[in-house]
């Protein structure tokens, strides 16, 4: 094996995925300290953006996956926030909220990035679970066309985290624009939200590097065979 090239596909990317985790929970929890000056949950940032672009329809729910756990689900059409976010009066609980009604906006806007990302998403989460125990078949039974196949699917996984990318930084972008329009927080604030928003972001960065990272280790170590 080469420790090398090993360490540096895959020992690097999990101490940056390691020192960007750390990043965003303490950026969240020192946020999540900072009262909010509206007085208003996330629940009620979420419900207020949501009105203010005419999406009445979308429910506002808390979630039961916990911490972290807040996401819009397109196929609901619904936006699910954490504990923390839901009742949260908060910078951190503006911003997420904020974060998530974007991806509702988006949805509404027929937005190109995500359009793809949903329509990618089938095959993307089935490939993310199933291409190392291909890789892993076609390394026992020494079937080269299995370890190729494996390297496929990962490639589409890998694509998927890539169109991820400007789906997440486009909702934050709109979510700091609809915080700052609706006047939902002060200047000093805005600059908390927008701290939290960035370390949220950059840990797709991470996960996206990271793969990629595992991809050439895979194809140096394969193309030599």
């Amino acid at each position: 094996m080469d420790w090398t090239l090993y360490i540096i596909c895959f020992g690097i990317p999990l101490i940056l995925g390691l020192a960007v985790q750390g990043w965003l929970r303490n950026t969240f929890a020192k946020n999540s300290r900072v009262p909010v000056g509206s007085g208003l949950t996330g629940a009620d940032v979420a419900r207020r953006i949501l009105d203010g672009n005419g999406l009445q329809s979308v429910p506002v729910q808390p979630s039961k996956a916990g911490p972290l756990s807040d996401h819009y689900d397109p196929k609901s059409r619904g936006v699910f926030l954490s504990e923390a976010v839901y009742a949260g009066r908060s910078v951190a609980a503006t911003a997420v909220a904020a974060h998530e009604v974007g991806h509702a906006i988006q949805h509404a806007q027929a937005y190109a990035p995500m359009r793809l990302r949903s329509a990618i998403w089938p095959v993307a989460a089935f490939g993310s679970q199933a291409w190392f125990f291909i890789l892993f078949a076609g390394l026992i039974f020494g079937a080269f066309g299995l370890v190729q196949l494996a390297l496929i699917v990962f490639s589409l996984v890998i694509i998927f985290q890539l169109v991820t990318l400007p789906v997440e930084f486009n909702a934050s972008r709109r979510a700091m624009v609809q915080i700052r329009e609706l006047r939902l927080v002060s200047d000093a604030e805005a600059v908390g939200a927008r701290q939290t928003l960035t370390a949220a972001a950059m840990t797709y960065v991470a996960g996206a590097l990271a793969s990629i990272a595992q991809l050439l280790y895979f194809l140096a170590i394969f193309g030599r065979n």
